[in-house]
């Protein structure tokens, strides 16, 4: 397990169809202080949403870098920083799909069933630059699966079936007035 830095400012999320939820991210060229008041700004965003992930468009900025702090199969905690992330899953008879619910902070309060690889491993560098793989099943799968999706663009309702979509939106909207917009820094 990796330490998150501290000490960074809780941020607005982005909601989903806003432009930046939805079109690839620059890839991380600068590992400097900018990067890592990025990096704890996300930590202090994702703690104060109550999330396991969150990934740089989720506050309005398009950088291939995510955070994480989530428990893997076991219940054993993993947490990092990837930059430049690119995800492995199994393939032919080793994959395995797991359709458990998943939700999403800049969609808050929803949750439905999203047919996932149960094993997945990230490979990247943190915030100082350096190799990083995190690799696991259950919810830290799912987890690296989802933050990376965001990094290139792709919200897990563009992975549902238009009928799953439907249900999913008007389950967010029925939550929309516990997620004011600015949540969560409006919140505090």
């Amino acid at each position: 397990m990796s330490a998150l830095p501290a000490g960074g400012t809780v941020r607005p999320i982005k909601r989903w169809g806003e432009p930046v939820m939805h079109a690839p991210c620059r890839p991380v060229t600068s590992f400097d202080l900018e990067l890592h008041s990025l990096v704890a700004d996300l930590v202090a965003t994702m703690y104060a949403a109550e999330g396991v992930g969150l990934a740089a468009n989720q506050i309005g900025v398009d950088l291939k870098v995510f955070v994480f702090d989530c428990p893997d199969s076991e219940g054993r905690p993993h947490s990092g920083v990837v930059c430049n992330p690119g995800v492995g899953v199994p393939a032919g008879r080793r994959r395995v799909l797991d359709d458990g619910d998943e939700g999403c902070l800049s969609l808050p309060g929803a949750f439905i069933g999203c047919a996932r690889p149960d094993f997945a491993e990230v490979t990247g560098v943190d915030m100082h630059n350096r190799p990083v793989i995190y690799a696991g099943e259950g919810l830290l799968a799912r987890c690296l699966q989802h933050e990376t999706d965001h990094l290139d663009g792709i919200v897990f309702a563009d992975r549902l079936s238009g009928r799953a979509r439907k249900k999913l939106y008007a389950e967010a909207t029925q939550m929309e007035a516990e997620f004011p917009e600015g949540w969560p820094a409006a919140k505090l």
